[in-house]
């Protein structure tokens, strides 16, 4: 097996787990990003709130509510930024440095492959996170199945409807996938010569790449967030500078990092759960090839 297939394989089970275990932080992050400011009172005082009354209400299980689409999302959307990141990489190292083989890989050249990798992948797989958003959204008890999200999208908006908030999700992969594989791969490469290239260089780096991560990206996936919501349903913005035009002038700045918390969090638990075991699976597989 190559390293491609290791990869894909690495990655495919890596996020398997890490969706898996960080899944409600996520149904949190888009319950508090739905929550509009404008009123005087807000159903959800936080994100820990927002946890004990989602359970409180619609039961523990409605914590992992789109768990499917998610899977679905995450195993197809990473394994195949994982899959074509290093072949883009080393595009842009050649790019720049041209007849220098010997040339050092720069951050620069890791984030824009690492953004590039993300944006190309979550433009495929954009109908997967539309119907994860609505089935997370959706309040009460009986969860909704991903049949039924997909069929009330098909009826009201036909197929642009499964790429509904398309541009500020590809804007947010690409913050998110630059950030997360662009500066995990840097601060590896930093870390490596203390720590050695193992498990403490992978926890390092995959903490860094989840900060940055969730600094960079949480106005994007609000406006992402809000547009996905709308997808079958009424349209209160008509686009992303329309949608991010008016969380500012209705809700305040502050509106654009609702969810920063349980993003954060999602963000620092997934990328250690992941690069961990996508870094063992890979060599695990490689070891076997």
């Amino acid at each position: 097996m190559n390293d491609a297939s290791a990869r894909f394989v690495g990655s495919a089970v890596g996020a398997v787990i890490a969706e898996s275990v960080t899944l409600p932080t996520d149904v949190a992050k888009v319950r508090l990003q739905l929550q509009l400011s404008s009123g005087t009172t807000t159903k959800y005082t936080g994100f820990a709130n927002c946890l004990l009354t989602i359970a409180k209400e619609e039961g523990a299980p409605a914590l992992w509510k789109g768990l499917a689409p998610a899977l679905v999302r995450q195993v197809c959307y990473t394994s195949l930024s994982l899959v074509i990141y290093e072949p883009i990489r080393d595009f842009y190292k050649k790019l720049q440095s041209g007849s220098n083989p010997d040339a050092p890989l720069t951050f620069g050249q890791r984030l824009a492959a690492g953004g590039t990798a993300g944006a190309l992948a979550i433009s495929v797989f954009n109908p997967a996170e539309v119907i994860k958003t609505k089935v997370q959204a959706h309040q009460g008890t009986a969860s909704l199945t991903m049949k039924e999200v997909a069929a009330r999208i098909w009826a009201q908006d036909g197929i642009t409807g499964f790429w509904a908030g398309l541009r500020p999700n590809v804007a947010r992969t690409f913050l998110v996938n630059a950030a997360e594989l662009g500066t995990y791969d840097e601060a590896k490469s930093r870390l490596e010569p203390y720590f050695g290239p193992g498990f403490f260089s992978h926890v390092g780096a995959s903490g860094c790449a989840g900060f940055s991560s969730a600094c960079i990206s949480t106005p994007a996936d609000v406006i992402k967030t809000r547009l996905m919501n709308a997808a079958g349903g009424d349209k209160q913005y008509r686009g992303m500078l329309h949608a991010g035009t008016r969380i500012l002038c209705d809700e305040g700045p502050q509106a654009l990092y609702k969810g920063f918390l349980p993003i954060c969090v999602r963000k620092l638990v997934w990328c250690a759960t992941f690069f961990v075991s996508y870094e063992q699976i890979r060599a695990a597989v490689l070891q076997k090839a």
